[in-house]
């Protein structure tokens, strides 16, 4: 070395890479066996994702807790689009760091599959969407026959007609649908169809933050993983075979706990319905010849008709006339409550059958959708049904109810809570078939029924 020259800088040591290749569980920091085992969000999307990291202070850089309400100004009358309704990206946005870090959700779309039975018992899933997001805008996507449900929803801003469940849609239409889905710009958006690669690219071409859906359990649901944020499997190819409980994956992942939120608990089945449509409804039922509160609802009459309200979980739910014209007769047959069996008919050609085997003085409703048949329980004595929606409403509204099953087992996946309600009572078949159904034991659960008080308003 040269005297009075400062002395050469060491090299800089290479950068070491192997604790990228190394696994989780054997990462430099500490991280244990445990920690590598957490659930991924989907191992589609990231397989090298293990989930949040426990070392990290979450709660002293952002807030924890639920969503605040929106913060937008309130919209202009004046502006049929409202105040600051711009696309992602294009102006500033009021929200703040947090809101993002939280994964708040302003607007969410649920694509519900089924027919009114199913739609029905998704009443949860919309009301969890609301208590787990203050504030937030749920829109439903579904079949003309499901749709019809969410007037009893107060909870559901928009009801689009779009049915999930076919395999081949007009292009025309599915087109307009991913163009309605895409305007209106969801956070979330969640799925009943069984997905496979083609329903779960729709959801992706949603351009929604979040797809959330369920998946085929077979070979079906190949590459569907790939399109959706997260899924979850049923044990068969028919949701509906979970009764009741069929969305219970789904409610537990939206009621998940979070920083400063415990575990959602899942709400109860409510329904609503409207002044407007109870008025309609009992101007119906006087012209058939009934008085509110002096009536029983039967609901559940063997028919081909799409209007009958059943479950897809249960192909043994509708029980033959000559089985109701004996429970009919042994409701009349107390004079002193004075009641009277209404049969409800989800098509009229069924008017003829019944004066004919039931009796001509028969009183007969027709009626097809369900908001009309939940005023007309609500303003009913009670209800005898077999396993169809009638028997979710009546026990939503907490009307005195006799369930029809065809076996135990059915009654117990269709009406968990029926220990809890003592206005409920079960009859299930001994032998597995509906129509072998106690009659002498649903005549005894009749006897029960009470006239409903009318109450007057003072003047």
């Amino acid at each position: 070395m040269t005297p009075g020259m400062a002395p050469a800088k060491p090299p800089a040591p290479r950068q070491q890479w192997h604790h990228l290749l190394q696994p989780p569980g054997s990462r430099r920091g500490g991280l244990t066996a445990a920690r590598a085992s957490a659930k991924k969000k989907n191992p589609w999307l990231d397989p090298f994702d293990d989930g949040p990291d426990e070392e990290f202070d979450y709660q002293g850089v952002f807030s924890g807790g639920k969503q605040e309400e929106d913060p937008r100004p309130p919209e202009d009358p004046a502006n049929p689009y409202g105040f600051l309704r711009f696309p992602q990206g294009y102006n500033p946005e009021l929200d703040s760091l947090a809101s993002k870090v939280r994964g708040d959700v302003r607007r969410a779309c649920c694509v519900v599959s089924g027919g009114v039975y199913e739609n029905v018992l998704f009443f949860p899933v919309v009301q969890m969407l609301k208590d787990r997001y203050p504030g937030v805008l749920v829109d439903v996507v579904a079949s003309a026959r499901g749709k019809q449900v969410y007037e009893m929803c107060k909870n559901v801003r928009y009801a689009n007609v779009y049915d999930p469940d076919d395999d081949w849609p007009d292009p025309g239409e599915y087109t307009h649908q991913l163009g309605v889905l895409k305007n209106r710009y969801y956070d979330l958006i969640l799925s009943t169809r069984l997905a496979g690669v083609g329903h779960a690219l729709f959801l992706f071409l949603s351009s929604a933050r979040d797809k959330v859906g369920y998946i085929y359990p077979n070979v079906n649901s190949a590459g569907a993983g790939l399109f959706l944020t997260e899924m979850f499997k049923p044990p068969t190819t028919n949701l509906a075979d979970g009764g009741y409980h069929m969305y219970k994956d789904m409610l537990e992942w939206i009621g998940r706990p979070a920083k400063n939120v415990p575990q959602q608990p899942t709400p109860p089945l409510r329904v609503s319905i409207s002044k407007k449509l109870r008025a309609y409804v009992e101007d119906k039922y006087n012209r058939a010849g009934v008085e509110k509160g002096k009536f029983v609802v039967i609901h559940g009459i063997a028919s081909d008709s799409v209007a009958n309200m059943t479950s897809k979980g249960d192909d043994d739910c509708l029980l033959p006339l000559e089985h109701w014209a004996q429970i009919a007769k042994e409701i009349s047959s107390d004079d002193d409550k004075g009641l009277k069996p209404l049969f409800v008919i989800p098509h009229e050609k069924h008017r003829d059958d019944i004066e004919e085997i039931v009796g001509e003085d028969t009183n007969i409703m027709f009626i097809t959708t369900p908001g009309q048949l939940t005023c007309l329980i609500n303003d009913s004595a009670g209800v005898v049904a077999t396993n169809t929606a009638a028997v979710q409403l009546a026990n939503a509204r907490d009307k005195p109810c006799v369930a029809l099953f065809s076996s135990t087992e059915k009654a117990r996946l269709f009406l968990p809570y029926v220990d809890d309600k003592s206005s409920c009572t079960v009859v299930a078949s001994a032998t597995g078939k509906l129509i072998d159904v106690d009659l002498d034991a649903v005549k005894k659960a009749v006897k029960d029924f009470e006239p409903a008080p009318s109450f007057a308003l003072a003047a």
